[in-house]
């Protein structure tokens, strides 16, 4: 575990949340770069729509620092970042042993969710005709406006709001439950936590898939299980690694798939 007591709750949830705060720009940069005006809901302006959605996103953060700050040191859960906060240890000397084992799960996660997204596609044409994980921008500056999103709201956000936050939630949850064992939680008791913050995860992304398509019960199961598939494969790289290294594997997990909307505008 690190050593957080040399630095304030204050402190440490702060570098949490300002780590995530890059994401929550650019996500809101993005709405207000691609939104059409046929879009935005009746009430708002387009730039106010971008600004609802920032602040909806950094109240989330901000609970899910100050949750994750309070449970993971309990838990076990290591971040280099927070570690660093409490000691000033160099981040990059402690991360080095974790990026190519991270990088190389989350490429080869987001081929695997390719892969499975083809397979699952005959079952999900009606509803879907193109799949939304390998969907085609419109031109090749949509998707590399998009991609500061997926690098760092899904690489940094998404992770201190799904691992940090609610897994470590869980974990500590679990471990009350079971008697507050001592060296942390039992393995039984991760894998609850991972999985079902990886559910979750995949919950989470039916409200974005239902603005674009009418849900049904194979659209739903799709969305869910690929991206629990995803979600398991960071929760693992968190508990076995650092917050850090599900960062990584996050990010280079889209990798893939924004090679692949840039090979799909290219050919068509």
């Amino acid at each position: 575990m690190f050593r957080t007591e040399h630095a304030s709750f204050p402190k440490r949830f702060g570098v949490t949340l300002l780590a995530g705060t890059p994401g929550i720009l650019a996500l809101s940069g993005y709405i207000y770069l691609t939104t059409p005006a046929s879009a935005v809901p009746a009430g708002l302006s387009l730039p106010l729509l971008a600004v609802s959605a920032g602040v909806n996103s950094l109240l989330l953060l901000t609970v899910a620092c100050l949750v994750g700050t309070y449970t993971a040191p309990r838990v076990d859960l290591s971040s280099y970042l927070v570690g660093w906060a409490g000691t000033g240890d160099d981040i990059w000397r402690r991360l080095r042993p974790d990026v190519l084992l991270a990088v190389s799960l989350g490429v080869i996660g987001g081929l695997l969710i390719l892969l499975l997204d083809v397979a699952l596609a005959p079952f999900i044409a009606q509803d879907l005709p193109q799949s939304a994980i390998g969907a085609t921008d419109a031109t090749v500056v949509n998707v590399l406006v998009y991609a500061p999103v997926r690098f760092l709201y899904g690489g940094i956000t998404e992770e201190l709001l799904l691992r940090y936050g609610l897994m470590s939630a869980l974990a500590f949850i679990g471990w009350v439950l079971t008697g507050r064992q001592s060296g942390g939680p039992g393995s039984g008791v991760m894998w609850v936590a991972i999985i079902i913050s990886a559910v979750l995860f995949g919950i989470g992304h039916l409200p974005a898939l239902a603005q674009s398509v009418d849900l049904t019960q194979a659209l739903v199961a799709r969305t869910i299980l690929l991206n629990a598939i995803a979600g398991v494969l960071f929760g693992w790289l968190y508990w076995q690694r650092s917050l850090e290294a599900a960062m990584i594997a996050h990010a280079a997990f889209h990798i893939p798939l924004v090679v692949l909307s840039l090979i799909q505008v290219a050919i068509l």
